[in-house]
């Protein structure tokens, strides 16, 4: 079985005005106002879930990167 090297995320921006990032690979979703911060929570968080575990668990390679990718929304035209 071939283990991957990136962690993927998706990027949406709630309702709220909040952003969300909900994690692909690893059971992660955390959100915030800006995307600075939702960058920081995103790397807290992908720690946080692979602490103490083995990272084959999750079809992961020892060393990995994460990858965002954000959802813009379709544009209406008039």
């Amino acid at each position: 079985m071939s283990m991957k090297h990136i962690i993927q995320f998706r990027i949406s921006k709630g309702e709220d005005g909040y952003y969300v990032a909900e994690g692909l690979d690893i059971p992660a979703v955390t959100q915030a106002k800006t995307l600075d911060k939702l960058a920081k929570n995103i790397q807290e968080v992908t720690a946080l879930c692979l602490e103490g575990e083995d990272p084959s668990q999750f079809g992961l390679a020892p060393s990995q990167s994460v990858l965002i990718n954000f959802e813009l929304p379709q544009a209406v035209h008039a």
